[in-house]
């Protein structure tokens, strides 16, 4: 078994961040560390502007700004969970960055910390330092010709280090705790030439038991301050004198953020997600050496208001703060001086940037019931609990709509060509035309305008120089002034002959008769006339035509007064487009199109500085070119149309319209699968998104003062006007929820999800005294209707009650489900401080009742019910270490019940269960993966295989029944193949690991559906494959499983979504060589290896990645320069266009 694994929604997690001059000496740049990639963004008046971004070929574990002494711009050194450093600066002449240091600091010896690493900077830039293993530190001197070394630590259990100011040798301050719980603050001295520590000016024994996190404070003031759940102290550097420390409400303190260079304030941000103000109060008086001497006086602390649950906060300018988080999204804030009349608070949210992380669990529904699917995931953590929903494509929002069956063809018009405002729509039937017109603020009506040709149906009509409106039927073509709306030029077709097709723009219009004649012509503003130019006579019929004007910069076309100098013409017989000079109809170029099919719609469009052709078959299928106006047929060098894609959109011929938002134009496809085919993000490739209506036929841009920047569209017997969302491949919307989101599941035939929910409740004493306060935990059940979105009935679980799982079940083969119904069960645990395991739970059966949950069934059991899964009209349910199905049953009094069948015994800890047939998957915490299978004839479960490899696993899923795949704590992925053919009984008890793979993210849960819509056709074997079948969707990576081949959805607890892909040999020893042929241009930043990062890694052993393949590497050739695409394509032996095609479709699995 082969896979492609790629990223679809990259790590919204914002784990690390930094602000300096990295990009250039007068830059202020924001950098954000989210997981495997930094995300640089320069401040600007407008905000926060993104510039760049960084792969990291590892899990980011530390990332910090520092300045080399003469430097005018900072540098930036990171680390990763598997010990790669490196030392980057950004070079202002190439545009990229540079390595000045990297290394591995892995040691062979030594436990590494259960904190996780450690990373400070000397601010006197003379090293690094590093614990990453307990009792040592690392030292990386900066005069990087010096290697770096260990210095043992006294303190095991160390929970901060930070280098202090001001001292001529480099100091750090150590925060611990001893054998007796106690916490203590140390400092050693760093001699870089003894390679050891040497005694710090300070000690300060029995901190707070709560302290958990140093600040060092900058000179002149120096020192360092230490937070504690309950207090925050400053000590000085030198200890003396020194020492003050203020009480605060009982939190934990989780970041902060420095506002003044000489560190007299600092944001800090609390687990509640509220920020503070700590103020360093200070007096500055004469030393003995008629020199200064600044000395802290005492703290103050500010309640500042409530943000997102911070990870990291950085101060950027003007009171301007950025929020970074891993449990909710990310803000922009900004400080007040004074509190806002309506919240009180000092701070105003400006932006906010969503995130995913942690999704916990997930389910995929099909809203649309149009076959794709929206994924709703259970995100965040605590306040900023919430569900999301992720949908791939562009979503129309409905501002109006009107029945109005039969539309042909749609105009939008403007009543003078001036306005920036339309007023008219155009609809054309097929015998007659009308005119609606916008009345008042929100109502359309039809208008009588008798300028108009009302009895016959309208080929084109649009604005035109001179404030004129020129309408074309099948009999004329006429000019109309806007200012009178009087007719003020016609022109007619001979006679014998009428207009088939029609196209123009502000200034020009081209007009096909019957028997293949072709006529040009201009618009004249003054005097106001249509002026035939030239006229061709071609020997088929004409099929389609445009002459769209390429390189315009917006869609109000007529006031900008842009010519074509191109028409492209659709031929019936010869199947093929033809393209032609303006105004000698000259021929350019014929495409022939080699198929069956006309091209029934054409459109020229520049994107993002790039030409296009666009043509849409008969068929559904849509071809792209890239257009060079410079070339014509007579060129041995030049094409005319080159590096031409295909790709299925529909069943049906689409119709290809322009339209702009924010500042960028774009197509709108409409069809029976209505496509947004937009310029990738910096330009270079087309994409397609599809839109979230069901049938399409026309589209027209309409944008009024009532209803500013929309769309009206022609489905299915409406007309209706609706914005778009931003081009964007994937959408997320936010249900906020206030509570922790833990489990969720969808019952289609009620449209409801039962979302399982935990709330932390503070219960404070009679006496009103916070301190002895009381935090308990409730548990939820929590229906929600998939429509609206809104909770409509909730079931509070009992005291101490958690939920942990939830199904829907069918109990239809069971002979006491009578009713043949849906129900949703849960699985509980009661959590008890003096239990270390569950020793209770219960298993509840709902049914949803005019939308409420009834519970018609519960049973107890001895432990947790930490897995269930639906299992032949019985549920397998996972009991701590034990398996137990249970049927639905009937009493003799007739009621219904739950009762155990069998139990299997054998497993340590069962993470999660997985059924297809008779087979089982369990996920066992701490042995791995086991198949099981159920012999109904004597109701048991027996062991059939298992793997031999003991693994924390963190989720499984069956592909078939001998394909499982699998991932585990350390981030990896494996895939395991069961021997039923092989011939000993020692091999067929096997799981054969067949695959593995370091994804660097951590997968918690595996679902079945659908993410896209369709996939296009494809050269490459693995497109082939995927076009048909089902997906499967994984929490933190979704995954997609189709008929032959299998593809995954992946979602991550960083908040990102990916795709796995099976493919056949073939396609992965082509990719593969790919994927060699890239690491061979691309280099890693800081100088990783690609193959480092992908190798799997566990803390039992290191093996190379085995049959997976690199799709987020792959898909990187797309973004390479020509000659590098040339190189690559030169070393697989593959023409560059054809290679691009291929990845092109590649990208378009997700």
């Amino acid at each position: 078994m082969y896979n492609y694994v790629v990223t679809a929604h990259k790590a919204s997690a914002v784990t690390h961040a930094a602000v300096g001059s990295f990009l250039s000496p007068n830059n202020r740049d924001l950098i954000l560390g989210k997981c495997s990639r930094m995300e640089i963004y320069s401040l600007s008046s407008e905000g926060l502007v993104p510039v760049i971004e960084l792969p990291i070929y590892g899990r980011i574990s530390v990332m910090k700004l520092c300045r080399f002494p003469d430097d005018l711009q900072d540098s930036l050194f990171f680390l990763t969970e598997k010990y790669k450093f490196a030392v980057l600066r950004w070079n202002t002449q190439t545009g990229e960055c540079d390595t000045i240091a990297g290394g591995d600091v892995h040691d062979r010896i030594g436990h590494p910390t259960s904190a996780g690493h450690i990373g400070i900077c000397d601010p006197s830039m003379t090293c690094f330092g590093l614990h990453l293993y307990d009792g040592l530190f690392k030292v990386i001197p900066t005069d990087f010709k010096k290697e770096a070394f260990n210095i043992r630590l006294e303190e095991l259990d160390v929970l901060d280090i930070q280098f202090l100011y001001g001292h001529s040798k480099p100091t750090i301050a150590v925060l611990y705790t001893d054998s007796e719980e106690n916490r203590h603050l140390k400092t050693y001295t760093v001699s870089l030439k003894d390679k050891d520590f040497g005694n710090g000016p300070l000690f300060q024994g029995n901190l707070e038991s709560g302290a958990s996190m140093l600040i060092p404070v900058p000179t002149p003031i120096g020192g360092v301050v230490v937070l504690g759940q309950e207090t925050v102290t400053y000590i000085s550097g030198s200890g003396l004198r020194g020492y003050h420390s203020i009480p605060v409400s009982a939190t934990i303190f989780r970041a902060y953020g420095r506002i003044d260079k000489d560190g007299t304030r600092y944001l800090l941000g609390d687990e509640k997600g509220i920020l503070y103000l700590l103020v360093l109060e200070q007096s500055t008086s004469l030393s003995t050496f008629t020199e200064t001497e600044t000395k802290i006086t005492g703290l103050k602390i500010q309640t500042l208001g409530e943000t997102s649950l911070p990870s990291t906060i950085d101060y950027l300018d003007n009171g301007f703060v950025y929020i970074g988080s891993c449990h909710g999204d990310s803000q922009l804030i900004r400080l007040l001086s004074e509190p806002h009349p309506e919240t009180g608070s000092f701070l105003e949210v400006m932006e906010t940037y969503p995130n995913l992380s942690p999704i916990v669990d997930f389910c995929v529904m099909d809203a649309e019931r149009q076959g794709q699917g929206q994924v709703v995931t259970c995100s965040g953590a605590a306040k900023d609990g919430s569900l999301r929903i992720i949908r791939n494509g562009i979503g129309i929002h409905e501002q109006a709509s009107v029945e109005v069956p039969g539309v042909k063809e749609l105009f939008s018009l403007k009543r003078s060509s001036l306005s920036s405002q339309h007023s008219l729509l155009l609809l054309s039937f097929a015998s007659e035309s009308r005119v609606l017109e916008l009345v008042s603020t929100e109502l359309m009506a039809e208008a009588n305008f008798p300028v108009f040709e009302m009895q016959e149906p309208t080929l084109y009509c649009g604005n035109v120089v001179g404030d004129c409106i020129v309408q074309i039927t099948p009999s004329k073509a006429r000019l109309i002034s806007c200012e009178d709306m009087s007719i003020v030029n016609e022109w007619h077709p001979p006679s014998g002959f009428r207009i088939s097709v029609a196209s123009g723009n502000s200034m020009q219009l081209i007009i096909a008769t019957t028997g293949g004649n072709l006529i040009y012509f201009d618009i004249d503003a003054n005097p106001k006339r249509i002026m035939e130019k030239s006229y061709k006579s071609l020997e088929y019929e004409i099929c389609s035509l445009d002459i769209s004007p390429l390189g315009q910069a917006g869609m109000n076309l007529a006031s900008q007064a842009i010519p074509s100098s191109f028409v492209a013409v659709g031929m019936w017989t010869e199947v093929s487009i033809r393209f032609y000079s303006l105004p000698s109809l000259d021929l350019i170029h014929t495409e022939k199109l080699g198929l069956d099919v006309i091209a029934r719609s054409l459109l020229f469009v520049t994107m993002d500085g790039e030409d296009y052709f666009l043509a849409a078959l008969g068929d559904g299928r849509l071809l792209t070119y890239r257009l060079d106006k410079s070339a014509k047929d007579t060129d041995s060098e030049k094409k005319f149309l080159y590096d031409q894609r295909q790709m299925s959109i529909g069943t049906q011929p689409a119709s290809l319209s322009i339209f702009e938002t924010q500042n960028a134009l774009h197509v709108f496809a409409a069809c029976d699968r209505p496509t947004v085919i937009h310029s990738s993000s910096g330009g270079g490739k087309l994409l397609c998104s599809n839109v979230n209506l069901r049938e399409v036929t026309r589209v027209c841009s309409f944008s009024s003062e009532a209803f500013p920047d929309c769309l009206a569209l022609v489905t299915e017997g409406s007309l209706l006007l609706g914005t778009v969302d931003n081009i964007q491949k994937l959408h997320i919307r936010t249900i906020p929820l206030g509570e922790q989101p833990r489990r969720i599941a969808h019952l289609d035939t009620h449209h409801v999800f039962a979302v399982l929910t935990t709330k932390q409740v503070v219960t404070i004493s009679e006496d009103g005294n916070e301190a002895l306060s009381e935090t308990t935990e409730e548990g939820y059940v929590r229906l929600i209707d998939d429509t609206m979105m809104e909770i409509v009935h909730s079931y509070k679980l009992e005291q101490f009650e958690t939920p942990c799982s939830v199904i829907t079940v069918n109990f239809g083969d069971d002979a006491a489900a009578k009713d043949n119904q849906d129900y949703f069960v849960v699985g509980t645990a009661y959590s008890y401080a003096d239990e270390p395991e569950p020793s209770r739970g219960r298993m509840l059966v709902f049914a949803v009742r005019e939308q409420r949950l009834t519970l018609v069934a519960e049973r107890t059991f001895k432990g947790a019910l930490y897995s269930m899964d639906a299992f032949n009209g019985k549920i397998l349910a996972s009991v701590n270490s034990m398996l137990k199905l249970v049927r639905w049953s009937e009493t003799e009094s007739g009621a219904r019940t739950l009762t155990e069948e069998c139990t299997y015994h054998g497993s340590i800890f069962i993470l999660q269960i997985k059924c297809l047939g008779d087979f089982i998957l369990i996920g066992d915490l701490v042995r791995s993966v086991s198949l099981l299978a159920y012999k109904p004839m004597n109701g048991t479960i027996e062991d059939v295989a298992r793997d031999i490899d003991p693994s924390w696993i963190t989720v499984i899923e069956m592909l078939d029944l001998d394909y499982y795949i699998s991932a585990e704590n350390c981030f990896n992925l494996f895939t395991l193949k069961r021997n039923s053919d092989a011939s000993t009984e020692e091999e067929r008890s096997r799981l054969e690991k067949v695959g593995e793979y370091h994804l660097g993210e951590l997968v918690n849960r595996i679902r079945h559906g659908r993410l896209v819509l369709q996939i296009p056709e494809s050269g490459i074997s693995i497109l082939k494959s995927l076009l048909y079948g089902m997906y499967i969707c994984f929490d933190d990576n979704l995954k997609e499983l189709f008929m032959h081949k299998y593809r995954f959805n992946l979602g991550t607890a960083n908040g990102a979504l990916g795709v796995i892909a099976s493919i056949d040999e073939k396609t992965f020893q082509f990719l593969h060589s790919l994927q060699t042929a890239l690491n061979e241009v691309i280099k890693g930043v800081g100088g990783i290896q690609h193959e480092d990062w992908r190798r799997f890694t566990s803390e039992r052993r290191i093996g190379d990645s085995k049959n997976f393949l690199d799709g987020d590497l792959i898909e990187r050739f797309l973004d390479l320069s020509r000659d590098k695409m040339e190189l690559v394509a030169k070393k697989v032996n593959v023409p560059v266009e054809e290679l691009a095609k291929q990845v092109e479709e590649l990208t378009r699995i997700h």
